[in-house]
C-alpha cells in the first residue's frame, strides 16, 4: 500500500508541477503578445532581464522568510550556466528576427533530438524503440501544426544553431546542477536569477536597439503598458520557477516533449483571444497527432527499459549549509 501511495503522490506532484508550468507559460505568451502587439513594447531581451530581476526579488524575500535554505553553487558552474542561458535568450530573439516563421519552428523542434543526444552522450541514457518512435510522432504532429513557409539564410541558420544548442544545454544544465549539488528549484533560481538579471539588463537595451532600432529609454511608458509589464514580470516568476521544477523532475527531453503541449495551447488560445489565424484542418490534424505522440511517449518512457541510465552514476555534492 505504501509504495502505491508514494507513486500516486509523485504522480500528483508531477501533474501539479506540469500544470503550473503550462498555465504560467501560456499566460506569459498571451500577455507578452498583447504588450508587444498592442502597446509596441518590442524590447524582448530587456523584458527578460526584468523578469529575472523580479524573480531575484522573490528568492530574496523567500530566503528572508526562511523558505529557502542557504546553499552553494561554485562560481565556474554558475558562470557556465549564465553564459549558455543568455546565449539561449539572445539566440532565440535573433533567430526569430532573421528566420521565417517556418524555419524558426523547425529549429525549435530540433531541440528534442539535440536534448536526446546530450542525455545519451553525457548521462549515458538509453531509449527504447517505442520511446524513439513516440518522439518522432510528437515532432511530426507539432510540425504539421506550426511549420508553414520555410526559407533559410546563412546568418539565420547560425542564429538558430546557437539558439538550439544553447537552449538544450541550459535545460540539461538545470537538471544536472540540481542533482549534482542537491539544490532545490528555489535554491538554483536564487543563484542564477541575479546573475542573469544583471547581465541581461546591461546587455538588453543595446541588443534590443540593434534588433529594433528603438531605444527602451525612449519608449512611451503609460499606465496601461506599465500594468502589462508588471503582469508579465509577475507571471515570469512562476514561469522561471516552474521550468526549474519540471526539468528537475522530468529531465530536459521529457520537458521538451511535454512542452509542445504549450505550443498547441497557444494556438488554441490565440484563436480565441486574437482570432487572426483560425484552426484549419491541417492544424487540428497536427494537434491530434502531437497529443497522441505525447501520450505514447509518457507510456513508453515510463515502462522498464523505456528510458534508463546505463550503469552511470553522477557524483553529488551535498548542499553546504552555513
Amino acid at each position: 500500500m505504501a509504495p502505491s501511495s508514494k507513486a500516486e503522490k509523485k504522480a500528483a506532484m508531477d501533474a501539479a508541477a506540469w500544470m503550473f508550468n503550462v498555465v504560467t507559460s501560456v499566460g506569459i505568451i498571451i500577455v507578452n503578445k498583447a504588450l508587444m502587439a498592442t502597446y509596441g513594447f518590442s524590447f524582448a531581451t530587456t523584458l527578460t532581464g526584468m523578469h529575472f530581476a523580479t524573480t531575484t526579488l522573490m528568492t530574496v524575500v523567500l530566503r528572508m522568510l526562511g523558505y529557502v535554505q542557504p546553499s552553494h553553487l561554485p562560481l565556474p558552474d554558475l558562470l557556465k550556466f549564465v553564459l549558455v542561458a543568455n546565449f539561449s535568450i539572445v539566440g532565440m530573439n535573433v533567430s526569430l528576427m532573421w528566420n521565417s516563421v517556418g524555419f524558426y519552428q523547425i529549429a525549435k523542434l530540433s531541440m528534442i533530438p539535440v536534448s536526446c543526444l546530450l542525455e545519451v552522450v553525457l548521462d549515458k541514457i538509453r531509449y527504447s524503440r517505442d520511446t524513439k518512435l513516440s518522439i518522432c510522432v510528437v515532432l511530426m504532429g507539432v510540425g504539421v501544426c506550426t511549420v508553414t513557409d520555410v526559407s533559410v539564410n546563412g546568418r539565420g541558420f547560425i542564429a538558430a544553431f546557437v539558439a538550439v544548442w544553447s537552449t538544450s544545454m541550459q535545460q540539461y544544465y538545470v537538471h544536472f546542477l540540481q542533482r549534482k549539488y542537491s539544490l532545490s528549484s528555489f535554491n538554483l533560481l536564487g543563484h542564477t536569477a541575479p546573475a542573469q538579471a544583471a547581465s541581461l539588463l546591461l546587455l538588453g537595451p543595446f541588443l534590443d536597439y540593434w534588433l529594433t532600432n528603438k531605444r527602451v529609454d525612449r519608449y512611451d511608458y503609460n499606465t496601461a503598458s506599465l500594468i502589462f509589464i508588471f503582469l508579465s514580470c509577475t507571471i515570469a516568476v512562476g514561469t522561471n520557477l516552474s521550468q526549474f521544477i519540471c526539468i528537475g523532475r522530468f529531465t530536459a527531453v521529457s520537458f521538451q516533449v511535454l512542452g509542445h503541449m504549450k505550443t498547441i495551447l497557444v494556438l488554441i488560445m490565440g484563436f480565441f483571444f486574437f482570432g487572426k489565424e483560425g484552426l484549419n484542418l491541417q492544424v487540428v490534424f497536427g494537434m491530434i497527432i502531437a497529443v497522441a505522440g505525447m501520450i505514447w511517449y509518457g507510456n513508453a518512457s515510463s515502462k522498464p527499459g523505456g528510458k534508463e541510465r546505463r550503469s552511470h552514476t553522477l557524483p553529488t555534492n551535498k548542499t553546504e549549509t552555513r
